[in-house]
């Protein structure tokens, strides 16, 4: 879905080169938006992070729902798929905690350290790959899985707007051309289809927090 027109904003989107807003204001089509509805579930406070095994064949990656303090949420569009927006995440290192890998994985992709960790979603969440996704990383990545299975976690960003910089920390290639402060119901929506029913899974295990 593309961004339109430069009339009034919901949220400020920022360019990736570094910390310049845009000259011109953009909003997503067919807002303001309708209010979004949880259906609360339990969830984890982060003391630990679980270790136990995703389902077979699947990646192991970590996401982050990283929220302000006006409780919206960051996102990020996508460099590689036009008008695509979502929450970081990376996958785990061999070894690696996910909660861990979760921090490691916002800063590499937003240069983001100034955190708070809230919560854990406590069980693996899955999504396929479609078939020609599963193509294109088998090679980038050097192995076929069927789709990524995700340890979530809630932050709170801490810092100042201008720690974020989607160049990162200069230790991967930038994979994010603009980022925003969103409502849930604007992250789903501009999320690639595929992931769509884990984000609605993510957002409403962090309810408590997001409302």
């Amino acid at each position: 879905m593309a961004l339109s027109r430069s009339v009034s904003l919901y949220t400020p989107l920022h360019r990736s080169s570094p910390l310049i807003p845009l000259k011109h204001n953009f909003i997503f089509p067919n807002y303001p938006c309708k209010p979004f509805k949880f259906t609360h579930q339990p969830l984890c406070l982060c003391s630990s992070s679980s270790m136990d095994a995703p389902p077979e064949g699947y990646r192991r990656n970590v996401g982050i729902c990283l929220i302000n303090s006006s409780k919206k949420i960051f996102a990020a569009s996508r460099l590689d798929i036009p008008n695509s927006w979502q929450m970081p995440q990376g996958g785990i290192d061999e070894g690696e905690d996910p909660k861990v890998a979760a921090t490691r994985e916002l800063r590499e992709e937003t240069g983001i350290g100034s955190v708070e960790v809230l919560a854990e979603v406590p069980y693996w969440l899955t999504y396929d790959f479609p078939p020609e996704v599963r193509e294109k990383l088998k090679i980038r990545w050097g192995g076929d899985w069927k789709g990524q299975a995700q340890k979530w976690f809630l932050f709170k960003f801490t810092g100042k707007e201008e720690e974020i910089n989607l160049q990162g920390d200069g230790t991967e290639e930038p994979e994010f051309g603009e980022w925003s402060w969103l409502p849930p119901e604007q992250i789903i929506d501009h999320a690639v289809d595929f992931k769509k029913p884990v984000y609605k899974e993510v957002l409403t295990a962090f309810a408590p927090h997001l409302q």
